[in-house]
């Protein structure tokens, strides 16, 4: 499982024109599930998105997490997260979870982040969405629940 996580002051995601999660200051979540992952991988995300230490302290020094800021995450599903672009021009998106087996995961994290005590707003799973952020910092990060860099 795979999110990209951006520190915001603030974000949301329409879908069809109308406003379907939005938020303030916070973590706006990219989320792709991969072939092959669980519960744990899940979980293990969610933990760490509530509890990574990158909001400042009155130091400017990251020492914070959401948790801490009493922020808030919005969740947005993104299976081209899993894109393999090594070859060829056209992404390949064979190791994508099933939708099926994919959503089942994704409201696992929407739990699992609801469970540590981030209020959580969410996407439409497989829909056309438009999101907006504004971008804190920018504070950009990748977690992988499959992979040590």
């Amino acid at each position: 499982m795979r999110a990209v996580i951006q520190r915001v002051k603030e974000a949301s995601v329409s879908v069809e024109g109308k406003v379907k999660g939005k938020i303030g200051e916070g973590l706006l979540i990219y989320l792709g599930i991969e072939e092959g992952d669980q519960e744990k991988d899940a979980r293990f995300l969610a933990e760490k998105v509530c509890n990574l230490r990158i909001f400042e302290d009155k130091n400017e020094k990251m020492n914070l997490s959401l948790l801490d800021e009493q922020g808030s995450i919005l969740a947005i599903s993104q299976f081209t997260l899993l894109g393999d672009c090594r070859k060829g021009r056209r992404p390949s998106f064979s190791k994508a979870g099933k939708p099926e087996e994919a959503i089942r995961l994704y409201q696992e994290f929407l739990e699992a982040c609801e469970k540590h005590g981030a209020p959580v707003e969410s996407g439409v799973f497989q829909a056309h969405m438009m999101v907006s952020s504004v971008n804190d910092g920018p504070v950009t990060l990748l977690v992988d629940s499959n992979k040590t860099f």
